[in-house]
């Protein structure tokens, strides 16, 4: 029979102590159980949806088919970060040609300015609706338009 280490009894002794000290709380809570509990623990009983985390079925499969779980949350995330990241670029652009159609609506129809101006805050676009005529009109004049409508 080989020695043993004394590193490796230690850690024996203490799980030992560990698994007697889990027993000894299981006693006490045996013991120290009555019938005003049972009630409590019927109603948790009887409605485990309620107190379990819900797992989604894609992850389940995951894990029954032998793949790594992080390789779903990884693909998760990457896939709410995209659609963020899409949404985000749309809204940016609305937000934007709601300016140059505001700044474009407001150079040809002047008697709506204070119509569209309260549309724009309205929307959250707030700021000056001059802000959005100076740009295109800038535009406009110096050429940088592109030949086509801001």
């Amino acid at each position: 029979m080989s020695p043993v280490d004394k590193k490796s009894h230690e850690q024996v002794e203490q799980q030992l102590k560990d698994i007697i000290q889990d027993l000894y709380q299981v006693m006490v809570g045996v013991t120290t159980y009555n019938a005003a509990g049972r009630d409590t623990i019927h109603t948790l009983a009887s409605s485990p949806h309620s107190t379990l985390p819900s797992v989604p079925p894609e992850l389940l499969e995951y894990v029954e088919n032998g793949r790594n779980p992080d390789i779903y949350t990884r693909e998760f995330v990457e896939l709410v970060r995209h659609g963020n990241q899409l949404i985000r670029s749309k809204t940016t652009a609305f937000g934007a040609m709601t300016d140059i159609l505001a700044g474009d609506m407001s150079l040809a129809l002047p008697e709506l300015r204070g119509d569209m101006a309260r549309v724009l805050e309205a929307t959250g676009r707030g700021g000056p609706l001059g802000a959005a005529e100076r740009r295109n009109g800038e535009a406009w004049r110096t050429g940088r338009h592109g030949g086509r409508f801001l």
